[in-house]
């Protein structure tokens, strides 16, 4: 009987080896086009999840769900990730239809991974909360168009082990541009809700101000779905937005240049402010409403309301550790309206998170809360 050769066995159960990694690689690749996971399980899929260091990982992210860290936005925090302390970053603030949250994270030279998660509350019998997006693996940028208004929370947390300073921003946008060309928000003088006819209605959109003959503009684009000069709102378009399924209505236009069946891109001409219809009496002015199938008439100031970008947060700690100058409030937002969660003495020692304009982000014990600048020093 002719004897096997063990080299050639060796070289065998090697290739054999290789070829089943490669493989097992591709069918990852493969699964993770139907899949779809997240960034989050990606990382985990490829970590050894036995591991302190995961768990640790891990459980740090579940147990930030429940942090009522409360902020307004536009915000912006500078800090700094280190391995001292699973950390999560975490951030309520409330949107509303209309509005896409925009959310970024710069980091130094060393790049970490940086999980970004956005979830929204839901409040049954106990408060729940419902994941709406991830940002992508390897990215550090997350946008959102938002559909429901609510609370909404943002979790941030670094790879294990990481070692960075950060720059977050996070803001909110209009998903339409202004109606009324040349204007803004001080324009807007008559509010969704306020009441018409003695009580008897209330006010299905918002009124914009302008002179007389200033161009009513798309915005976004879509089909002109009708014009007319009837009833209330006199002369009027409506534009028809099927990427979001509603009707935008143009009211009391001077006059009409869109015509039915047009397309149109954000900003096109579709008429001239105006006060025909019911505004004869007033000044010139659009009344713009939106109106969405079943759900009927929407506020549409998110859908325009202009908002400002947070301004970059020079970082002023360069330490680890902060030191508390005197009594202090610890609060769950960087304000003085913020709820208090306890307080401080003086010479107290606090876990350095972050700071934004005129406040430390910092954690004591559990909690994460904030902390005035003028009541803490970096150690």
């Amino acid at each position: 009987m002719k004897k096997k050769n063990p080299l050639l066995i060796f070289s065998f159960l090697v290739l054999f080896g290789l070829a089943g990694v490669t493989s097992c690689s591709r069918v990852n690749k493969v699964k993770d086009i139907f899949d779809k996971p997240t960034a989050r399980e990606k990382y985990e899929r490829d970590y050894e999840k036995d591991s302190l260091a995961f768990s640790q990982w891990k459980q740090a992210f579940e147990s930030a769900l429940y942090d009522s860290i409360a902020i307004a936005l536009p915000y912006a925090e500078t800090g700094k990730f280190s391995p001292t302390a699973p950390k999560v970053y975490t951030y309520n603030f409330s949107l509303n239809p209309g509005e896409r949250l925009q959310v970024s994270v710069d980091t130094d030279s060393v790049n970490p991974l940086v999980f970004i998660d956005l979830f929204r509350q839901e409040i049954d019998s106990v408060v729940t909360y419902e994941h709406i997006k991830s940002a992508e693996f390897n990215t550090k940028i997350l946008q959102q168009e938002v559909n429901e208004p609510g609370i909404y929370k943002l979790l941030l947390q670094p790879e294990i082990n990481s070692t960075s300073s950060f720059s977050l921003s996070v803001f909110k946008e209009p998903v339409y541009i202004f109606p009324v060309a040349g204007k803004g928000n001080a324009s807007v003088q008559s509010f969704w809700g306020a009441v018409r006819d003695g009580g008897r209605r209330s006010h299905e959109g918002i009124d914009i101000f302008a002179t007389r003959g200033t161009p009513v503009v798309a915005v976004t684009e879509g089909r002109v779905s009708s014009t007319a000069n009837k009833g209330l709102g006199g002369k009027q378009v409506w534009l028809r937005d099927g990427k979001r399924g509603q009707s935008l209505y143009y009211a009391h236009l001077d006059s009409i240049i869109a015509t039915p069946g047009m397309r149109v891109s954000p900003g096109d001409t579709l008429g001239l402010v105006g006060n025909t219809g019911n505004a004869k009496t007033t000044a010139p002015h659009l009344h713009f409403g939106i109106y969405k199938g079943y759900r009927g008439a929407q506020n549409p100031l998110p859908y325009v309301f202009q908002t400002a970008k947070p301004e970059k947060i020079a970082p002023i700690a360069a330490s680890d550790y902060l030191l508390s100058t005197g009594t202090a409030n610890l609060r769950k937002g960087p304000s003085t309206k913020a709820e208090i969660t306890t307080q401080v003495k003086p010479n107290d020692t606090l876990k350095f998170l972050g700071e934004t304009t005129d406040w430390y982000h910092a954690r004591l014990g559990e909690e994460n809360f904030y902390i005035h600048k003028s009541l803490a020093r970096p150690l």
